[in-house]
């Protein structure tokens, strides 16, 4: 069996319980896998993907995070009402989300 993704996707859920540095939020982490995983089922891309949690990028004051790769982009400020034009220009159309993407500097 042959576990390698063709796109894989890391969202942080990264939860601080400290008020003086933000985090992505498990919970709001939560909402966009399953947002993620609703809009690629509807698209049946003939890709695996694999979406999954992951623990703090490392760049929480841009947060909520999320890193797609092979690419290597990391998306900044994602909420849920993203996920789909993500999905439909990143995914799909190997086009970035230029909005949403982590520039140097932020």
């Amino acid at each position: 069996m042959n576990n390698v993704f063709d796109i894989h996707i890391f969202i942080c859920t990264n939860e601080r319980l400290s008020i003086e540095k933000k985090s992505c939020g498990e919970q709001h982490g939560l909402n966009l896998i399953a947002e993620f995983k609703t809009q690629l089922n509807a698209q049946k891309l003939p890709l695996k993907i694999r979406t999954q949690k992951s623990g703090c990028l490392g760049i929480c004051q841009f947060g909520p995070t999320i890193a797609i790769y092979p690419e290597g982009i990391f998306y900044v400020g994602v909420q849920i009402e993203d996920v789909k034009e993500i999905v439909e220009s990143h995914i799909i159309n190997k086009t970035l989300v230029e909005r949403l993407v982590l520039k140097n500097g932020h």
